[in-house]
């Protein structure tokens, strides 16, 4: 590995463990791979290893990112990944000229699709503890593909909520990682409401207003006064196709409710993305009382 990514040379990204090189080195995936090299200094970055190696080799589907191979010798550890062309969508979001409409409704369902396989079809269910458009890659097709496992929690079958320490981006984690209570697949649905406000509005986290906002708030604030245009201003695509946004922007509200029991699954989420299953309008986004739960009962 060190002789396919010509001793580390070529840097494609750093996360909270280690830094991504890209390599030459054939495979059924073709001959560019992407080599992520775990900081054996970092204290977790061994727990991390072993995590993805078990986690990512019992995945497959197109909306994740296929590991190849790995390294575990001596000090190294070093997982092999298959190249993911187009980079983040994070960088595509926000680069010039950007993704289109179409191509943003495309890989927010892609996503959805991935992350219902993580929480429901996979032997063991997956929380990916960390999603974000740094964390999702676009193939030489712009397929988008969920990838960095490293803080992903595996949960046996008997066991759909775990304890563990925050984990996750801010801006991103949902409210129950703060209130040192069980978290379950419900913290994914949260994360990847957010991620879709961004993928609508192709704004940061935190909105650059005259008053900084965060994005969700806002978004609500904009649903709740009918102003929902003020969130794509200049956007014409996105502006011409208001249902759509609508839709979305409900199915964003929906996702980072406050009380994880209203946020539907992502299995619903994928077919309400779908237009399979209608979006009811969602409660409130800061309830001052306690809300009643029946209308979410059939989505859970």
């Amino acid at each position: 590995l060190e002789h396919a990514t010509n001793r580390f040379s070529e840097e494609l990204g750093r996360g909270a463990f280690g830094t991504v090189y890209k390599g030459e080195l054939p495979s059924i995936y073709g001959n560019r791979v992407a080599v992520k090299k775990l900081d054996k200094f970092a204290q977790d970055g061994e727990r991390e290893f072993t995590t993805e190696v078990k986690v990512i080799g019992q995945t497959h589907h197109k909306n994740l990112v296929r590991l190849i191979g790995y390294c575990d010798e001596a000090e190294h550890r070093l997982l092999v990944y298959e190249f993911m062309q187009n980079g983040s969508l994070s960088s595509f979001l926000f680069g010039v000229p950007g993704p289109s409409w179409q191509q943003r409704l495309q890989i927010a369902s892609m996503i959805a699709k991935g992350l219902a396989y993580l929480h429901e079809e996979c032997s063991k269910q997956i929380i990916h503890c960390d999603i974000k458009p740094q964390y999702i890659l676009l193939d030489e097709s712009f397929t988008a593909k969920i990838s960095d496992f490293g803080l992903a929690k595996l949960l046996m079958n008997d066991k759909t909520r775990t304890k563990t320490g925050i984990r996750g981006t801010k801006g991103y984690v949902a409210p129950e990682w703060f209130r040192n209570t069980p978290v379950t697949v419900k913290v994914d649905v949260y994360s990847f409401g957010v991620m879709l406000l961004i993928i609508c509005c192709r704004r940061c986290v935190e909105v650059e207003m005259e008053e900084a906002a965060i994005l969700t708030d806002w978004a609500f604030q904009c649903y709740s006064e009918g102003m929902i245009g003020k969130l794509v201003e200049n956007d014409e695509e996105a502006r011409n196709d208001v249902e759509t946004l609508e839709m979305l922007l409900k199915v964003a509200i929906w996702r980072v409710q406050e009380d994880p029991l209203l946020r539907p699954s992502m299995r619903i989420v994928a077919k309400m993305l779908e237009g399979v299953v209608q979006v009811p309008n969602p409660p409130c986004l800061f309830p001052l009382n306690s809300m009643s739960m029946s209308v979410s009962t059939k989505m859970i």
